[in-house]
């Protein structure tokens, strides 16, 4: 029988402690953090200087405990809210009949958008009684998520292998008499391309389609994206058919975490997102969005930060990361053996190889305190380049340099990798499923600890291997189980 983790139980404190205490414990427990800061986070953290991070700080301190969920309550929250919704469809080229609510980021946003189509098609659609969702394989993660919430068949199809946009004639032909929706992305996160939004929205016109498009990433970038000269695809509300779109302001729009936008091109199509209960004994429940209590200051920052910065200040900001982000196409371009994949349309994008163990670079660059994401199918490492990254560019694009230089040599740790790799496809085709779920689980857990491992090539090398998907997932929830545990004080 296997040995059972043992981990450590925290018990409620009996008495308080001071202030200054509080504080001292607060900032050691970040410094384990990423140091998002010296801009080699290139995830997770869009920072836009202290200036602005202190209007977002005000703003947000000065609402965090107003609540958005009352509107009656709270009319300034109502105001910003109104006003932050009113600056992005202007922004999206809405006209007057299109309208929105802000949500706590992207995921919300999109269950939203997925929730109001699901009804929508209820009235829309009465026949449809086993509803599906066409989606190109690089769409966010978080539409499958709605589609389990909501019980909705996800329909993935593959991307063109030589530009990874969306395959608009095999999206097509893949509608049927289930199909209620269909999205595409602007840009898709894993390569940074903008979908055939304008081909996409001439189908879901003709099939009678709800047409989303998710701009979470994108949407408060590629409009400067646009003014600045480059080219953008059309994706927002200039293209007929697009019904519902999603915007993440916490991200290229500078803001406090959590808040985003979800837009609809009328309150018919808005009123399929609410939620309304008259029958509760403590009277009237009225929700926009999925979240009942709406943290005011996330409300309240968005509002600050659009109306400080401005087009001119977003514009500024905006030319110097497209500025960085030339600068790495351009490194990446001299640099034998690495190419970035497909050709995106902002500063988003993904460094390929068909030679270099690329995951041994990224653990290259994460030796050198770096946070950079790990993509498959095909094997890549992500970037995503905001304003706080453009200070760091020059030393990344030496750091780049080298860690290629690395990955191309004999090193341990790369034949490690490399042996796991082959060892896991050897296994898969001479053991039974069961049998190589253990042995997966056994080359999983070899290396310990808690929590990811710092290198992560072996991991992902094995995870493209695997011939059972489904021991992927096992692995992932195990290590999620074991990240949302009291972690064992080190000593």
């Amino acid at each position: 029988m296997a040995k059972k983790e043992i981990r450590p139980r925290f018990k409620f404190p009996e008495q308080g402690q001071s202030a200054e205490k509080i504080d001292s414990l607060v900032r050691e427990a970040g410094e384990r953090d990423a140091a998002w800061k010296d801009g080699k986070t290139f995830s997770l953290v869009f920072y836009a200087g202290e200036e602005v991070g202190e209007v977002t700080r005000k703003a947000y301190e000065a609402y965090r405990y107003e609540n958005g969920l009352n509107p009656t309550a709270f009319p300034s929250l109502r105001k910003f809210e109104n006003e932050v919704v009113s600056f992005t469809i202007d922004l999206m080229h809405g006209d007057d009949d299109v309208v929105g609510n802000m949500t706590s980021g992207g995921t919300e946003s999109i269950l939203c958008a997925v929730k109001a189509a699901h009804s929508w098609a209820k009235k829309a659609k009465p026949g449809v009684t086993a509803p599906e969702m066409i989606v190109p394989i690089s769409v966010h993660p978080a539409f499958d998520k709605a589609a389990y919430y909501f019980g909705i068949k996800m329909v993935h199809i593959p991307v063109n292998p030589v530009d990874m946009r969306a395959d608009v004639k095999a999206m097509e032909a893949a509608i049927n008499a289930n199909t209620i929706m269909i999205v595409g992305s602007a840009p898709a996160y894993p390569h940074g391309v903008v979908d055939p939004i304008e081909e996409l929205g001439a189908i879901a016109l003709k099939n009678n389609l709800w047409m989303h498009v998710d701009a979470c990433v994108g949407g408060y970038m590629l409009p400067w994206v646009e003014r600045l000269g480059y080219t953008v695809p059309p994706f927002d509300y200039r293209v007929p058919g697009v019904v519902s779109m999603s915007m993440d302001l916490h991200k290229y729009g500078y803001s406090a975490k959590g808040g985003s936008c979800v837009l609809y091109k009328n309150s018919e199509m808005r009123k399929h997102q609410y939620f309304v209960y008259t029958g509760w004994t403590g009277g009237i429940y009225a929700s926009p969005s999925v979240a009942g209590t709406r943290p005011g200051g996330a409300i309240a920052a968005a509002w600050a930060v659009l109306n400080y910065l401005g087009s001119e200040g977003y514009m500024r900001l905006a030319k110097d990361v497209m500025d960085a982000s030339n600068k790495v196409r351009a490194a990446v371009a001299d640099i034998d053996d690495i190419y970035i994949i497909g050709n995106p349309h902002m500063c988003v994008m993904a460094i390929g190889s068909d030679k270099l163990p690329i995951y041994n670079i990224g653990d290259e660059l994460t030796a050198k305190g770096y946070h950079i994401d790990r993509q498959q199918d095909p094997a890549s490492l992500h970037l995503t380049i905001s304003w706080g990254n453009v200070k760091a560019i020059d030393q990344f694009i030496i750091d780049l340099k080298e860690a290629v230089a690395t990955g191309r040599k004999f090193s341990m740790h790369n034949l490690s990798s490399q042996l796991t790799v082959s060892l896991v496809k050897t296994a898969g085709k001479l053991l039974s499923e069961e049998r190589m779920s253990k042995f997966t689980n056994f080359l999983a857990k070899m290396g310990g600890g808690d929590g990811p491992p710092k290198r992560t090539a072996a991991m992902y090398g094995m995870m493209g291997a695997l011939p059972n998907k489904g021991d992927i997932d096992e692995l992932i929830l195990d290590m999620l189980d074991g990240l949302n545990k009291p972690e064992k004080e080190k000593q």
